[in-house]
């Protein structure tokens, strides 16, 4: 007689699961497995938010793609139970989903099993509206309520219609751009994605090499050392410059470390990380890698993801007319008197706020580290305290040492200050440039990670001797499909890359720095000329009561 299966192998219901995830428990499915992570979200080193943004779907490509096997092994202990067969995804809680309780005395027929895809999302007008468009394809194959869109807030005036039908014109153009939203296409999607991460772990490409770390460190050090020769010779401007351009290239090894892309130990890449981003470069690391899982799982998804939530200063979606709330800051992102003012010449501004990107990371870190917003158990229990060190010893040696104690006036002391930090903007724009000049449709739960992750991130095609320059955030898109990949391997990888994109139909955004540039300041002026014509639609509407000619 055969054995009973254990307790962890029993086939779970989708119902089951989904009066799981209405008991407020956190339920995600890893390569065919059921876990419930609720004992585990404490612990995580990369924060709640991302564990969230993951309820109810299948997360095994997001989980393989930021976790070490070690990692993902642990996960195993939090298994009760599996699934058979391909998983349709819930909307999580975090973003709008509603799931019924279950009831264990109630009988469940095979359709109530599966119809709770509906009843976890809200009702979407517009993918109703994009599915009636007779030159789409039918999308029926996937439930029609994929959408959840955060809801106005109270008291908040009516909007002029030509911003659902902008909504409406950007998921259609995505939707025919982009392969079927059919199950059958995007499980295709998925295996041959799997296939091909186990041919890039064939040709070594996760293994770090080393020797090209050997050339970054004197790098790192001739940048150091002209700093501090020129500031001994009073060149103060020119100290402050090499400074910068130090601090510029460790942002890329600290990147590393971060994706544990060095060792590929998570204690040692940290520490790695810690020393460089904090004490060395007054970031936070600990708060940069709880944004960046989030922006990994959720990219360029404007009630969600962190890296395009800068409102008042920029916008590269209509969608922050409507004063959304992030689900990342818990807060609504006011479209006031301000912003409006600000969004209207954003295209103008881009390059003089990014100027000053550096003096908002600190705030960043120090709401982050003040706030213990990170974890305070588990193995990332001491990390806030080493920064805590890390930012008391930047502040001493860069604050008192160089601004204070070595430049004798104030007008030199703020001269080096700004020139220092804003030597740095071109890592900002690197990191804008990859997202926003690309798509922030929502295409709904069903589509899987790497189309995903190549529709809303774009490559800069660059000669390979200026990788030093761009530091690997050049190959973006590759990087959101394997984030493990050591940066240096990266430029090995694309034509992988090319060749899986060219075997399931999906677009690889490829520019150049100069055509990438262009595209972001058209997407910003884009969106300043829709607030004219929202302003244009107000007065109009308050001058004579209708839209008049502008609906």
């Amino acid at each position: 007689m055969a054995p009973a299966p254990s307790r962890k192998e029993t086939l779970l219901s989708r119902r089951y699961i989904e009066g799981q995830i209405a008991e407020g428990k956190h339920v995600i499915i890893f390569d065919d497995r059921v876990l419930k992570v609720d004992s585990w979200i404490p612990y995580h080193p990369g924060g709640e938010k991302s564990i969230k943004h993951m309820v109810g779907r299948d997360a095994t490509d997001e989980i393989n793609a930021l976790h070490s096997q070690e990692a993902r092994q642990r996960m195993l202990a939090f298994q009760i139970g599996r699934i058979q067969g391909p998983w349709l995804n819930f909307l999580p809680p975090i973003q709008g989903g509603k799931f019924r309780p279950f009831d264990e005395k109630a009988v469940y027929s095979e359709e109530d099993d599966t119809s709770g895809q509906e009843s976890s999302e809200p009702p979407s007008p517009i993918f109703d509206a994009v599915d009636a468009a007779p030159r789409l394809r039918r999308r029926r194959s996937v439930s029609s309520r994929t959408s959840a869109s955060t809801p106005d807030s109270e008291g908040s005036e009516p909007k002029p219609f030509f911003l659902d039908a902008r909504t409406r014109e950007e998921i259609a153009l995505d939707t025919a751009k982009y392969p079927s939203l059919d199950t059958e296409t995007q499980e295709d999607i998925k295996r041959r994605y799997r296939e091909l991460n186990t041919r890039i772990e064939a040709e070594g490409l996760y293994k770090c090499n080393y020797f090209s770390y050997f050339v970054e460190s004197c790098r790192y050090t001739l940048l150091a050392g002209l700093f501090y020769y020129f500031l001994l010779l009073g060149w103060y401007s020119t100290s402050a410059f090499f400074l910068g351009c130090l601090w510029h290239q460790l942002v890329f090894t600290v990147h590393d470390a971060g994706h544990m892309g060095i060792t590929h130990n998570f204690q040692l890449d940290s520490t790695i990380g810690y020393i460089i981003a904090d004490y060395i470069g007054g970031l936070s690391l600990g708060w940069w890698k709880r944004n960046h899982n989030v922006h990994h799982i959720v990219t360029n998804e404007p009630e969600h993801d962190p890296d395009i939530e800068h409102m008042p200063f920029f916008a590269i979606s209509h969608r922050f007319f409507k004063s959304l709330r992030s689900t990342y800051y818990d807060r609504i992102m006011y479209f006031d008197a301000f912003s409006k003012f600000m969004l209207r010449y954003q295209d103008y501004l881009y390059y003089p706020i990014l100027l000053f990107g550096r003096f908002n990371l600190y705030r960043l870190s120090w709401e982050y580290l003040i706030l213990g917003q990170g974890p305070r158990k588990g193995p990332a229990w001491w990390h806030r305290w080493f920064e805590i060190v890390g930012q008391i010893f930047f502040w001493t040696w860069f604050g008192y040492g160089v601004l204070y104690r070595s430049i004798p006036t104030w007008g030199s002391r703020l001269s080096f200050l700004l020139i220092s930090h804003m030597v740095t903007a071109p890592v900002h724009v690197q990191i804008t440039l990859s997202h926003f000049a690309m798509s922030t449709a929502d295409l709904g739960v069903h589509e899987s990670f790497p189309q995903k992750m190549l529709r809303t991130t774009m490559d800069v095609d660059c000669p390979a001797w200026l990788d030093f320059f761009h530091g690997g955030l050049q190959f973006q898109a590759i990087h959101h499909l394997y984030p493990r990949i050591p940066r240096h391997n990266l430029r090995r990888t694309q034509n992988l890359i090319l060749e899986f994109c060219r075997d399931t139909g999906i677009p690889y955004a490829l520019f150049t720095f100069t055509d990438g540039n262009k595209e972001v300041i058209s997407r910003l002026g884009d969106v300043a000329n829709q607030l004219r014509i929202l302003e244009e639609c107000r007065k109009s509407c308050a001058e004579q009561g209708v839209f008049s000619d502008h609906h």
